[in-house]
């Protein structure tokens, strides 16, 4: 096994070693659950639509799941000391890297599959409630996989460049709540290319298409654009302090 999947396995297990994931689990599914049923008015719309599950879920992403998920990647091992130790080994930076990322992103995407139980419980079994149009469907998901990389990659980023989990945890928080809902804020800008540029970078209105069924190769660039700059970013912060 390579050294970037020995850390990525070790990272992975280290969640569910601790309370950590069965807390995150739980209070998402509970959280999302109140968000589509009741304060989202699932029963008002009278369709055959998930669409609110696409709505909100990115906001438990940026508002809760990555930003608890990642807070610990980097800072609790520089806090701890184990990352001067892991440095030393006979193991690249990019394997570290990779390999925390991948053991958190791991733990965000089943979270994040998981949610596909509400629309087979609702429009399978056992309560099926009508036919579901399944390109939606895909699509939402396909963005809610892209969105989770990027995100997942913003937030070791982060984690990596501090000691603190809290302090990873709220700028996480701020950052990825930010990138959400900058997109609304554009809409009260009278300076056109200013607009533009906020509409750009804006999670929101990149993931509108894919609730809608549309899968854009611009967004997924852009998402897989973004993923992969974080991470070099994050690769440069734990080379300079190999060197610090």
């Amino acid at each position: 096994m390579s050294p970037m999947m020995t850390i990525a396995k070790r990272e992975f297990r280290s969640y569910f070693d601790s309370p950590l994931a069965y807390v995150v689990i739980c209070l998402t599914f509970l959280l999302l659950g109140l968000a589509v049923f009741w304060v989202g008015g699932f029963w008002k719309v009278d369709r055959a639509s998930v669409h609110l599950l696409f709505q909100y879920m990115p906001v438990a992403l940026a508002m809760l799941i990555v930003p608890v998920v990642t807070m610990r990647s980097m800072a609790e091992e520089k806090r701890s000391g184990t990352l001067e130790m892991l440095i030393t080994l006979p193991v690249k930076d990019s394997d570290v890297i990779l390999g925390k990322y991948f053991g958190a992103l791991g733990l965000v995407l089943i979270l994040v599959l998981a949610t596909a139980l509400y629309p087979l419980a609702m429009f399978w079994a056992p309560w099926n409630l009508g036919p579901l149009d399944m390109g939606p469907v895909f699509s939402g998901y396909v963005g809610l996989v892209l969105f989770s990389c990027t995100a997942v990659a913003i937030g070791l980023l982060i984690s990596s460049l501090t000691d603190s989990q809290a302090v990873a945890f709220f700028i996480t928080f701020f950052v990825l709540v930010v990138l959400w809902f900058i997109g609304s804020a554009a809409e009260h800008v009278d300076k056109e290319w200013l607009a533009n540029a906020l509409m750009y970078v804006s999670f929101q209105s990149r993931l509108d298409g894919f609730s809608r069924g549309l899968i854009d190769t611009r967004d997924v660039i852009f998402f897989l654009s973004a993923m992969v700059l974080a991470l070099v970013m994050a690769f440069r912060a734990l080379e300079r302090r190999r060197w610090v």
